[in-house]
């Protein structure tokens, strides 16, 4: 009899546990019902549901009496705080449903689980571990070997209720267990210690609780505290990780410390690092800045300096980072469909990320449909104005293109014009290829030139005897322009003499300026030089006319160029 009692108790115990009962009680209403022929199914089916209604009833009424067990052996014979034992009992299904298959008299399930605790004791830590959000599987290789009782490890239950007395839930602290195990081995007072000092930063309490429970390990790491620093000193506060932490993902700060370093190190001002976390923390966040990573990877595989990432990063769209790569890839595919030379798609890349990353492009076929176009001309447009990309998106309609010259080549060649070529020349001819980008960008750019204080004509000279400074983009020789004005005190006007000064990388810049001022402190050089005469010699020719001037140069030079290092790894990764 013993047996088939226990073959029916564990036939339905998992219904009793998955809730499922509540969802099965009402009888079906439908147009079957009221046709006499079926009066007996109907009858037999009210039959069948009834009878499971009373067996899930009798099975509630055992886990109930089951709970209750527990409570009273862990509360009154063990000497739990009633709120623990009541708490284990009530959030430990899995357990409970392994008890009730010791059970042999159905009709007093309360008693016989007495005996049950009185002749076979339980692994009390087995319901505690249930209890506080963990799973059998999770829970199995943290269960002690020399110990069965909850009272032996006080330190344990000492250390669960300053967590649950700070606020913490007590299903949320198994994931703290897992993660950071050893704050459950802290003596008295070094827990909540640890997390007054997260609220003396200037987190309310429930902010360090929701912090505890997302990111447990910011209780046995300083990873946390370096980054929450970092941020601070760019003048981002404290409720910007209350807003994009979540407490369904997990977080790796030494990775997340790693990947803000590695950006700050593009060369961003603490205004700029700001308003790129504040537009889009998922540049932290998302994958513990994994997905930022690998999207530098992939920008270094093509070419991308310091320049070119500072660029994409500062002009980066309001999307999720993982969105922008993806969008990223598949422009990237979008150009090889299309046959365009592997040097462009480079350059491309390198220089307007921010455009495809930001764009879902349709696909080859349709756009060329669309447009009534071929690939050729399609890689023609790309490369005169990129921003063209922006009107191939799903969902936008397309018209086709005129079969006249294209629009931004005739402003080009108007631009090149007014320059002072003439039209159908052979100076004309090279320039179209010199010069990179549609006629609109190339005025733009020439614009930004006069507007920091250079006359027109004087432009004009610069960008014939050094077309390259104007294949930036306006954003980039502003930064320079800036650099140079603000950040080394050299007049506007020193661009006359030596316009290739826009042409050379952020980084070498400020590399070989800092070693020139070191140098001119130390009284080895003299006055302030030329802006040619720092910047244009090789490296070698560099460090031996004027960095051995001092004894000590070489190893500051190592220094400052370990300081750039990422530049130059940028520079040469392909």
């Amino acid at each position: 009899m013993n047996n088939l009692f226990r073959l029916r108790t564990c036939s339905i115990l998992k219904s009793v546990f998955s809730n499922l009962g509540e969802n099965n009680l009402a009888p079906l209403k439908t147009t079957i019902s009221q046709n006499p022929r079926f009066y007996s199914r109907k009858a037999h089916s009210k039959s069948k549901i009834g009878q499971r209604s009373i067996d899930l009833t009798n099975e509630n009424n055992n886990v109930m009496e089951a709970q209750d067990a527990l409570i009273e052996y862990l509360h009154s014979t063990r000497n739990l705080q009633y709120s623990d034992a009541e708490n284990i009992s009530r959030n430990s299904p899995h357990f409970l449903e392994n008890l009730l298959k010791r059970v042999e008299n159905e009709k007093d399930v309360e008693q016989s689980l007495r005996r049950v605790f009185c002749y076979h004791p339980i692994n009390e830590f087995e319901p505690f571990f249930e209890s506080i959000g963990m799973k059998p599987c999770e829970y199995s290789s943290f269960l002690p070997r020399n110990m069965m009782y909850l009272a032996d490890d006080q330190r344990l239950l000492a250390n669960y209720h300053v967590l649950c007395e700070y606020g913490i839930l007590p299903n949320k602290i198994g994931r703290i267990y897992i993660d950071a195990r050893e704050v459950f081995r802290y003596d008295h007072g070094v827990l909540l210690s640890e997390l007054n000092s997260l609220q003396a930063k200037g987190f309310t309490q429930s902010s360090v609780a929701k912090l505890v429970t997302s990111c447990p390990n910011l209780l046995v790491s300083e990873d946390f505290l370096k980054v929450l620093e970092a941020l601070m000193n760019v003048g981002i506060e404290h409720t910007w990780f209350e807003d994009h932490i979540l407490e369904e993902n997990s977080y790796d700060w030494s990775k997340i410390l790693e990947t803000l370093c590695l950006i700050k190190g593009f060369g961003f001002s603490k205004e700029g690092l700001k308003e790129l976390l504040c537009k889009n923390p998922t540049v932290l966040m998302e994958d513990s800045g994994a997905t930022t990573i690998s999207l530098i990877v992939f920008l270094i595989k093509f070419g991308a300096s310091m320049d070119d990432m500072l660029l994409c990063f500062k002009q980066f769209p309001q999307i999720k980072i993982q969105l922008f790569q993806s969008n990223l890839k598949k422009g990237y595919n979008f150009l090889l469909e299309i046959e365009m030379d592997n040097d462009d798609i480079a350059s491309t890349i390198r220089t307007h990320s921010h455009i495809l990353g930001a764009c879902m492009l349709k696909s080859v076929k349709s756009l060329l449909g669309g447009l009534k176009s071929g690939k050729k001309r399609l890689c023609d447009i790309i490369m005169e104005n990129p921003i063209e990309l922006k009107n191939w998106v799903l969902g936008k309609k397309v018209k086709p293109l005129p079969n006249t010259k294209h629009e931004f080549s005739e402003k080009k060649i108007q631009f090149l014009l007014n320059l002072g070529f003439v039209e159908n020349s052979i100076e004309m001819s090279k320039a179209l290829k010199l010069f990179r980008g549609n006629g609109g960008e190339l005025q733009e750019r020439f614009d930004c030139l006069v507007n920091a204080g250079l006359t027109h004509d004087t432009v004009v000279e610069m960008v014939k005897t050094a077309p390259q400074i104007i294949n930036q983009t306006k954003e980039v020789i502003k930064m320079k322009i800036d650099l140079l004005v603000n950040g080394l005190g050299y007049n506007v006007s020193s661009l006359v003499k030596f316009p290739a000064f826009l042409s050379y990388s952020l980084h070498k810049i400020k590399l070989r300026f800092a070693m020139y001022n070191w140098l001119m402190d130390r009284g080895k050089v003299n006055g302030t030089l030329a802006l040619s005469t720092v910047l244009a010699s090789p490296d070698k020719m560099f460090v031996r006319v004027y960095v051995d001037r001092d004894p000590e140069g070489l190893i500051v030079w190592d220094k400052f160029k370990k300081q750039f290092s990422q530049n130059e790894k940028a520079e040469k990764a392909v």
